[in-house]
């Protein structure tokens, strides 16, 4: 695996393109049209929402310089298209886009699984249109246009996962386009990212998820008092939980081998951590809890907390 990782740039002072199009216009779509206003990256924004209400309020807000009911309107004439939607539309918006796209266009979308965005939106790429698919490792636990804001990409990282053959000077404008809306780039292989982002993210989320569920499914005098003496670690997963439920039901379908595989390591990890305390190991307690207070100072260190 080969991967480029690139230094964050000044906007440039010039437009990168004259036309983006973003499909989709919930938390990431949003903040990518005011990361654009930001440093001009654009001179005309379209957009597309299926909901009336999001169009609505996505002209309400000024996030686009126009609002289209229909996909292939919206990507008319666009030089640069990325999808912002869930990952099981992709197949959907692909085919409907396809004879749209402009020649010497570049699509590119922000799903967090890539071997299935190319497996889905590839067929429906025409000759001359560049393909670089992208994931901004990015977020917030509130959805829809009004959560949006310029700087949720700053200082975060952005992966790039051109398929082989992918035209160069498309992905090397991709990389500038990612680095003039606040991020760090890299460059790597489609099933690489797949299975390094089902353990850095994706396992998380499916931990919170089923520790929140947990607590749902307690009996009533308990669980109010679980949300009434919650301490940080369990607002910290009702936070991770509260994330949008369509986005990581796709996830975890469309990259379900990279997450089984993590959760199977995970499941032998947890039943070595239950014996442990069963049969009193101090030791291996201690010794896994200074390894993982090593990861977490990493983290801060690499400010990605």
């Amino acid at each position: 695996m080969s991967a480029q990782t690139s230094p964050q740039k000044s906007p440039p002072k010039s437009p990168l393109f004259e036309r983006v199009a973003l499909i989709g216009l919930g938390l990431i779509g949003s903040s990518l049209s005011h990361a654009i206003r930001r440093g001009g990256l654009a001179r005309h924004i379209s957009g597309h929402a299926r909901s009336e209400r999001t169009r609505a309020k996505a002209v309400e807000l000024g996030l686009v310089d126009s609002i289209h009911a229909d996909p292939a309107s919206a990507v008319k004439d666009a030089d640069l298209v990325i999808i912002c939607s869930p990952v099981g539309t992709y197949a959907e918006i692909g085919a409907a886009i396809r004879d749209s796209l402009e020649p010497g266009a570049i699509l590119s979308d922000v799903g967090s699984v890539k071997q299935a965005v190319i497996r889905d939106l590839g067929p429906n790429v025409p000759d001359g249109v560049h393909f670089v698919p992208g994931h901004p490792i990015a977020g917030t636990e509130h959805s829809g246009p009004e959560s949006g804001f310029a700087t949720l990409f700053d200082g975060r990282w952005c992966i790039l996962t051109p398929p082989p053959g992918t035209d160069a000077a498309a992905t090397d404008k991709m990389v500038r386009f990612w680095q003039a809306c606040g991020s760090q780039v890299e460059v790597m292989e489609a099933g690489h990212h797949d299975k390094t982002l089902a353990i850095t993210s994706h396992l998380p989320h499916l931990i919170a998820y089923t520790i929140v569920g947990t607590v749902a499914d307690l009996e009533d005098a308990t669980q109010s008092e679980v949300i009434k003496f919650s301490a940080s670690g369990f607002r910290d997963f009702t936070r991770i939980a509260a994330s949008d439920p369509v986005m990581w039901r796709d996830v975890f379908l469309n990259n379900r081998d990279a997450v089984l595989e993590m959760l199977g390591r995970f499941a032998e990890d947890l039943t070595a951590l239950q014996r442990a305390i069963r049969w009193g190991e101090g030791d291996k307690l201690e010794a896994l809890f200074t390894r993982t207070r090593a990861i977490r100072r990493g983290i801060i260190d690499a400010k990605q907390a």
